[in-house]
Parts: structure tokens; sequence; C-alpha cells
């Protein structure tokens, strides 16, 4: 047995059968979307502490970049030097460069789990679905006697927007609403221009009192990736809605309320970043 099916993929499976059980039972319209929802929340705030610190972390790291510029002005020429008076930052600050990165990969494996788990409910096409997926619940009490009904808000979560032209047109508006809500979730994590602007501003002043002349090409630099991290929060919702219109409706379901939740989990630690601007004035927060 494959230890990811044994520790990740299975438990997941039958919890979302289970979901699925009790929502059938008790008469719950589109049991199996529903089912859906309810595990990607669940998994969602149990991983919220590891969000947590990841997007703190990188709030942080965000707001020391305009220092760690100056300190590689400064000291770029001796990489010994330059590596302590990073690490003397980080310290300095409280950062810890790895807090970021640790809960982004132990959220991997959960990840691809889930999407495995959701892939295999919606491929209904499978000629043996009910064996294989009856073969992989913990008991006979879950087995399933028929193939689940895929029905949910008048979409079958087996169908793909790919197939617009026979199951219709509205189901474009699955891709449409997945990339956009990626795309604002991608505006939330960059920083607010204005607030970067006036630090590296300060920086610069601060380094010509001193009389340190600004090195020659750090602002063409800057402009280029400024311009790079600005086509990336383009790109990477364009890249989502893309295999949102190629895979089951029920995919970019789980998709669209993990990322609903992102949404919410950003805007309570750090606020809205570049949509900050688009918000009413008494829900904006500065980060």
């Amino acid at each position: 047995m494959n230890p990811f099916d044994t520790f990740l993929i299975n438990p997941i499976l039958n919890a979302l059968v289970v979901f699925y059980t009790i929502f059938l039972s008790i008469g719950v319209p589109g049991a199996l979307g529903i089912s859906i929802i309810v595990l990607t929340v669940l998994i969602r705030l149990a991983l919220w502490p590891l969000t947590s610190t990841q997007l703190k972390s990188t709030q942080k790291m965000a707001a020391l970049k305009p220092h760690m510029d100056r300190i590689k002005d400064e000291h770029g020429h001796d990489k010994v030097r330059h590596q302590q008076e990073i690490s003397k930052l980080y310290k300095e600050h409280g950062v810890n460069p790895l807090a970021g990165c640790l809960p982004l990969i132990l959220q991997i494996p959960i990840f691809i789990a889930l999407y495995q788990v959701l892939l295999r409910v919606v491929d209904l096409n499978n000629g043996d679905f009910l064996t294989r997926i009856n073969s992989q619940l913990y008991s006979p009490a879950l087995h399933l006697k028929e193939l689940p009904s895929t029905n949910f808000l008048g979409l079958s979560l087996a169908s793909k927007p790919s197939d617009w032209s026979s199951v219709g047109f509205l189901i474009l508006l699955i891709p449409v609403i997945t990339g956009a809500l990626q795309f604002i979730q991608s505006k939330m994590l960059s920083p607010q221009t204005a607030n970067t602007e006036a630090v590296i501003k300060k920086d610069s002043k601060k380094k010509a009192a001193e009389g340190e002349p600004r090195p020659k090409g750090r602002e063409g630099v800057e402009d280029t990736m400024a311009s790079m991290q600005s086509q990336m929060t383009l790109i990477m919702p364009l890249m989502i809605a893309f295999f949102s219109y190629g895979f089951p409706v029920g995919l970019s379901l789980y998709w669209n309320t993990f990322t609903v939740l992102g949404i919410i989990q950003q805007y309570k630690i750090s606020g809205a970043g570049a949509m900050n601007k688009f918000l009413p004035e008494k829900w904006q927060k500065q980060n």
C-alpha cells in the first residue's frame, strides 16, 4: 500500500464520505458539494496556524527588504560581511527566514491529497467507481450503494467548463470566478505601493545624507523586479483560470472555497495589501 494513500488520501476520502453520508441522510440538497465545502473549510482551519506563521513571516521579510537592499549595496562585494549583516538584521527584528518556508512545505502534501481525493470522487465515468471508492473506506457502513449525485446549484460537479457547448454557457462563469478570486488574493499578498515607496525613499535619503551614492542601475533593477511582480499577479490568476476551464467543477469548488478562506485570513493578519485602496475607508487596514 502506498504510504501517501494510507496516511493522507484514504483519511481525507473517508472524511468526505462521512460528511456526504450525513448530509444525504438528512436530505440536504447538493450533499456532495456541501461535503466538499465543509471538508475544505475544516482542512483550511486545521492549517490556519501554519498559514498564519507563513503570512506573518512573509510580512516581516517584506518590511525588511529596504534594509536588506542597503546591506547588499554596502557589503555585497564581501560575502562574509554581507551574511553577517543579514543575520544581525534578522536577529534584531526577530525574523526567521525558514518560518515562511516550512509551513508551506508541510501544507503541500495535504493540498495534493485533497486534490487527488476530489479528482477521484467526481470521476464518475470510471466503470469501477463504486468498487474503487468502497475499497478505500474503513467501514462497510460507509460503502456507497450507488453513484453519488453530483448536482450542485444547478451544475454537475463532474462537468468541465471546457464542455460548455453541451453543458451550457453559464458554466464558463466558473473559471472567471476562480481567476478573479485568485487575482484578489494575489493583489492582497502584494505590499501597498505607497508604503513600500515611502520606505525606499526614506532609506535613499538617509544614505544620501551620509554621502553614500546610490549604486548605478539600481533604479532599473527595482523597476524590473516591480514589473515582474506585477506580471506574476496577472499570470498566476490566468493560469488558475485556465486549469479551472479544463477541470471538473468539483475541483473549482474546492479551490474557490480554499481561496476565499485564504483571503479572509490574509485580511485578518496583514490587511488587504495592494487591494486596500479599493476597499471602503472603514475596512482599510495599514500593513
